[in-house]
């Protein structure tokens, strides 16, 4: 399994961000798929995930504020970052749960 981030960038506090995570070698319809950030210093951490079947979690941190969903294409999972503070500033990381497989990340910068 293949995992390849896309989308991160600088943005201003309070603006947003849509990350894409593509995937090869898999079919997402069997298995979950998750986001997770680390930054400079800090422990990688959870963000959010949707499962094979749909559902979606968060953590507490960003519920309001951050959606996860399948994207359009096949085999993609988005992440929309509204409202982005800049303690959101880190590498994120988008997560195959069933082979537990990793993306090579991309960085998120919120910075006026």
């Amino acid at each position: 399994v293949q995992l390849v981030e896309s989308g991160g960038g600088l943005v201003q506090p309070g603006g947003s961000l849509r990350l894409d995570c593509a995937a090869s070698g898999t079919d997402f319809s069997i298995s979950g798929m998750g986001w997770f950030r680390q930054a400079p210093g800090k422990q990688r951490e959870y963000v959010a995930h949707i499962t094979s079947g749909g559902a979606s979690y968060y953590a507490d941190f960003v519920k309001g504020r951050f959606t996860i969903s399948k994207g359009n294409a096949k085999n993609t999972v988005s992440l929309q970052m509204n409202n982005l503070k800049p303690e959101d500033m880190a590498d994120y990381y988008c997560r195959h749960y069933a082979s537990n497989s990793w993306g090579q990340g991309t960085q998120v910068t919120v910075s006026s």
